[in-house]
């Protein structure tokens, strides 16, 4: 029997544990897509407890800890940081095969110094054996950021956003850590919200352009556009429904934005047909400044309408979605690739079925511009677990070129989450691993640690075109 979680976790062969320990555990973390946000950064944060660091807003435990049974007041409610953690603990033991059982006892370890594992019995010992922690000056936000090896971090940016904080980031020559924004503009996009009006209303002002027409809702976001590259954006993020192709004339999408301004409803197909011009122009205008743009898609989001009305988005209530055509997809992709301006692009989809689709599209449109120029993006949300990686690298292995994939990312508000990097290096090198051990490649350990590294942190470096040594 194995040892809990010892230094070769998920490490099943003796390849596995070479590719790992000398090339992927020394590689450095690039986080390219993340919701932390950068005040907390700014003013170096320090945490009073762990369920601080733990819990607060972490949508991933507050699922689990429902699925227990625990009450609301003690997740999202009124209850003390200690109760609420203790409901945590007494969740995480029956945990298991839940990658949320991993990363948390990866965090204990990694962070807390705590090779033990948690557990409703001795909450309080690991509680103060993480508070007392907590209070070291290593355990502020910038430290955790440094020792976790992290050398660039893209947060999520609404167009509206001012970007002082990233500013104040930037000016302190005392950190050396990148953080950088991502463009984010799904609240321009999603005109069949109630709020849209007053949304543009704001997006008018701080763009100080005078938004009246579709034409100058797109001026306004390409001068947003422009203060964003300003700041050192490289990178757009959507989040999508799916990505829908429903071309229509630019006078009728002019209809219907006149027609959802005046206050009224707009039909599904109107719906669908903006998003699509929409997207079209941001992708257009992504390629004009070399950004790469990220899409996420396949999510039915915020099912539990009761508790969506008491506690908002992004707290627990989503799921993954049947209807992600890959046809829209592949329609989409080519409307830019035929006018030349497709940029990087990265596709998520949350419904693994997707993986095949999505790697035979890659194909499609790859081309001598960039290495990889078509992306599928990691395993993502509801598939960041064991299996989920494990498809997701062996559909892209089958269908495309696993060595110029670009990795991990944590997609995370916490800054306890980089050891999902290592949780996602150690199963890639058992993978690729088990298939030398297996005769299916060779153990020529130049191309391997070529690989290793590249899938780390190399490869991500060059696609992105940040600012960064490769290792």
């Amino acid at each position: 029997m194995k040892q809990f979680m010892d230094k070769d976790f998920l490490l099943s062969t003796e390849t596995a544990k070479k590719l790992y320990h000398e090339y992927a555990a020394v590689m450095p973390v690039l986080d390219y897509h993340c919701h932390i946000n950068p005040r907390e950064i700014a003013e170096d944060r320090r945490f009073e407890n762990i369920t601080q660091v733990w819990l607060g807003g972490d949508h991933y435990k507050w699922r689990q800890m429902r699925s227990n049974g625990v009450d609301e007041y003690y997740i999202t409610g009124e209850a003390s940081d200690r109760e609420k953690f203790q409901k945590w603990a007494e969740t995480l033991e029956k945990a298991i095969g839940n990658p949320l059982y991993h990363w948390s006892h990866l965090e204990l370890q990694r962070y807390f110094g705590y090779t033990g594992y948690l557990n409703g019995e001795n909450a309080e010992e690991v509680w103060n054996i993480c508070n007392e922690k907590l209070q070291q000056e290593s355990m502020s936000v910038r430290n955790i950021i440094k020792q976790s090896g992290v050398t660039l971090l893209c947060t999520t940016d609404d167009p509206v956003d001012s970007l002082e904080w990233h500013k104040k980031i930037a000016e302190d020559e005392t950190f050396t850590v990148q953080v950088l924004p991502a463009w984010r503009p799904d609240k321009a996009m999603n005109l069949e919200k109630p709020d849209y009006a007053e949304y543009v209303a704001k997006l008018s002002e701080v763009s100080g352009i005078k938004i009246t027409s579709f034409a100058t809702l797109m001026e306004a976001l390409k001068n947003r556009m422009d203060f964003f590259a300003s700041m050192g954006c490289l990178v757009s993020d959507h989040g999508l429904e799916y990505v829908m192709y429903h071309p229509t004339a630019e006078d009728r999408v002019e209809q219907i934005f006149a027609k959802r301004m005046s206050g009224s409803a707009v039909t599904r197909e109107e719906e669908l047909q903006f998003k699509t011009a929409f997207m079209v122009a941001m992708g257009r205008e992504c390629h004009a400044k070399n950004w790469a743009m990220q899409l996420h898609y396949g999510c039915k989001r915020d099912n539990n309408k009761l508790l969506y009305a008491k506690l908002g988005p992004d707290t627990g209530f989503d799921c993954i979605s049947n209807y992600t055509p890959a046809a829209e997809l592949a329609d989409f992709l080519n409307a830019l690739n035929e006018t030349d301006q497709l940029p990087r692009t990265i596709l998520y989809s949350l419904n693994p079925v997707d993986d095949a689709a999505i790697d035979t599209i890659l194909g499609c449109f790859q081309n001598s511009s960039a290495i990889g120029k078509i992306q599928q993006g990691s395993a993502w949300w509801f598939n960041d677990n064991k299996t989920g990686m494990i498809n997701q690298m062996t559909s892209l292995a089958n269908l495309g070129l696993l060595g110029n994939f670009i990795g991990m990312l944590t997609d995370s508000r916490s800054f306890l989450s980089y050891t999902r990097h290592e949780y996602f290096r150690r199963i890639m090198c058992n993978l690729i691993g088990g298939w030398v051990e297996n005769g299916e490649y060779p153990a020529d350990y130049t191309a391997l640690e070529k690989m290793v590294k590249g899938i780390s942190y190399n490869n991500a470096v060059r696609y992105f075109q940040f600012a960064l040594e490769t290792k």
